[in-house]
């Protein structure tokens, strides 16, 4: 469609899709927006019916996250628009970047109290770099260039267009093309800056790196691990950054962003320099790190660091993060080697891995949960945690070993995004395995996109950990109040569940049946839906034995 000639503005919108790399839009239809859709049938882009708006906006989310390409949801007015609303707040916290194109009512009514009307420009503007409606045919390429630029530039996020009903239907100019695209590329790190932060690095002596979502954003894995071996300084990664170090390197501490003091937290406790590759605030509080406000701050980024009192830059080298890092390790003399309480951070998080691999109590202990869900992945396949204190169990326990292979909310921290976002993931990178983690509170809010990923033929696993409870909050109001209340619930039959939409479903009734089902799921050409009941008094059992940690180290 892009080279051929454009009818309407709708036809005109798609052209420019095309030319941006799009492959696919994910959204439902309505009646304001149908002259899109149709465009989009006639086009090389594929369309992904949802059964929910938000749904769609957690693919494009995701699919945003795994290629760095904007993911694009598409809705119709109103209803439809706002349902779009949380997945769309969430890729623009956890700076992914994703394109959100809805109907609006027309021009001949837009300025007054009308059916449907809500202003939808002005209720993503909170949530997106940049939110607008299209009021001319003639500024659709224009807008459309923009809105891409805007959500891939560096620091990504999303991007809300509006398009009124009959601007969408109205003939598009006949000289309308879309626009040629310009990559843009970080610049190379001051030499001056990267001379003052060795400086700094050769005075330390116990410097570590925070690497975040900007690491993996921009591949600077192998820089990372070039940087690290040289000069022997250990990394911790934020639960965004996990795998830009791959667990099983001599200096991975593991992730940082646990509600308590974890293990990774004591590298911080004893450091004087702290090296942020990529880290960004919303990923994890600063305080967290730098309570005191005695630690120096090299900040390595594309763009400037953000203000907050405990966060306190002494040396900023903004720059492309790789080769920044290669220049700083080039300046740098190396570390003597790691410490004894270094070591004894990776030894922790081995010992209670590994201590859950081979329990066989039953419900499931969550760390026999993680140990077996890490056998069955392989390295370069996709796990998605949704939000709940299966997030905390998976962000802190489970090793990865390259970017984007272990998928987390993390600036919003939303529930329900992991089964629909499974979509997006699986469409993002055909080729790897794709796993949904879900608590049961979780599974239930967007659980009808079973039945899209079958029509899609998307195959791809959810294992739910049933509690029958919201067990985060169940477990911070035990820790904070020592009671919990109005958090647990009931359940349907997993099983029939998943076999209503057409899909596969297994209970887990023993900790030795959890692994096999899950190589047999994973390997199965279909959605399968396993649900395992899962132990959470460990819970209180962990946060209990992180506070003795906490004293004795």
């Amino acid at each position: 469609m892009a080279g051929s000639k454009q009818n309407n503005v709708a036809e005109l919108i798609v052209a420019c899709l095309e030319n941006e790399g799009v492959e696919y839009v994910f959204g439902i239809p309505g009646e304001e927006n149908i002259r899109l859709v149709d465009a989009l049938n006639k086009s090389s882009i594929r369309f992904i019916l949802s059964r929910s708006e938000q749904g769609a906006s957690f693919m494009a989310d995701m699919y945003g996250r795994v290629t760095g390409k904007a993911g694009v949801c598409t809705a119709t007015l109103g209803p439809g628009a706002i349902n779009l609303l949380l997945g769309v707040a969430d890729a623009h916290i956890d700076n992914t970047p994703l394109v959100a194109i809805t109907a609006q009512v027309g021009l001949n009514r837009i300025y007054k109290e009308t059916h449907q009307f809500v202003d939808l420009a002005g209720m993503f503007r909170g949530v997106t770099k940049w939110s607008d409606t299209v009021f001319t045919p003639a500024s659709v390429p224009e807008m459309i260039r923009s809105a891409f630029k805007t959500a891939q530039t560096e620091r990504p996020g999303a991007v809300f267009l509006a398009v009124p009903e009959d601007i969408e239907a109205m003939a598009a100019p006949a000289e309308a093309r879309p626009l040629p695209i310009n990559r843009a590329y970080a610049d190379s790190p001051s030499p001056s800056q990267v001379a003052r932060a060795a400086a700094l690095l050769d005075s330390a002596k116990n410097p570590i790196v925070l690497a975040g979502h900007g690491a993996a954003r921009n591949n600077a894995q192998e820089a990372l691990v070039r940087f690290s071996g040289k000069l022997g300084i250990p990394v911790a990664t934020t639960f965004h950054g996990k795998g830009v170090l791959p667990d099983d390197h001599r200096n991975a501490l593991g992730a940082a962003g646990f509600m308590m003091h974890d293990y990774s937290n004591f590298g911080f406790d004893r450091a004087d320099v702290i090296i942020c590759v990529g880290y960004e605030l919303q990923e994890f509080p600063p305080s967290r790190i730098n309570p005191g406000n005695d630690k120096k701050i090299i900040h390595l980024h594309r763009f400037p660091a953000a203000v907050d009192t405990h966060y306190n830059v002494t040396v900023g080298i903004q720059g492309d993060i790789s080769a920044s890092l290669d220049a700083l390790a080039a300046k740098t003399s190396p570390k003597s080697g790691l410490d004894a309480g270094v070591l004894s951070i990776r030894s922790l998080l081995q010992e209670e891995l590994e201590c859950g691999r081979n329990d066989m109590s039953f419900p499931v202990k969550p760390q026999r949960l993680v140990a077996d869900i890490r056998t069955a992945m392989g390295r370069e396949d996709i796990v998605l945690a949704d939000t709940g204190a299966i997030k905390m169990w998976m962000a802190r326990l489970y090793p990865s070993y390259s970017p984007n292979t272990c998928l987390i909310s993390n600036g919003l921290a939303t529930m329900g995004f992991a089964l629909p976002g499974a979509l997006g993931a699986k469409l993002a990178s055909p080729g790897r395995k794709v796993l949904a983690v879900m608590g049961d509170g979780s599974f239930l809010m967007n659980s009808q996109e079973i039945e899209t990923a079958l029509r899609e033929k998307i195959p791809f696993v959810i294992l739910v950990w049933v509690d029958g409870s919201y067990g985060l909050i169940k477990w911070k109001m035990e820790m904070e109040l020592k009671r919990h209340s109005n958090v647990d619930f009931g359940n349907p039959d997993f099983v029939k569940y998943a076999e209503s939409f057409g899909a596969k479903g297994y209970f887990i009734e023993a900790a030795d049946h959890l692994l096999p089902t899950l190589k047999k799921a994973l390997a199965d050409d279909t959605v399968s839906v396993i649900a395992c009941p899962v132990d959470y008094s460990e819970n209180t059992k962990l946060t209990d034995k992180l506070g003795h940690l906490t004293q004795a180290i």
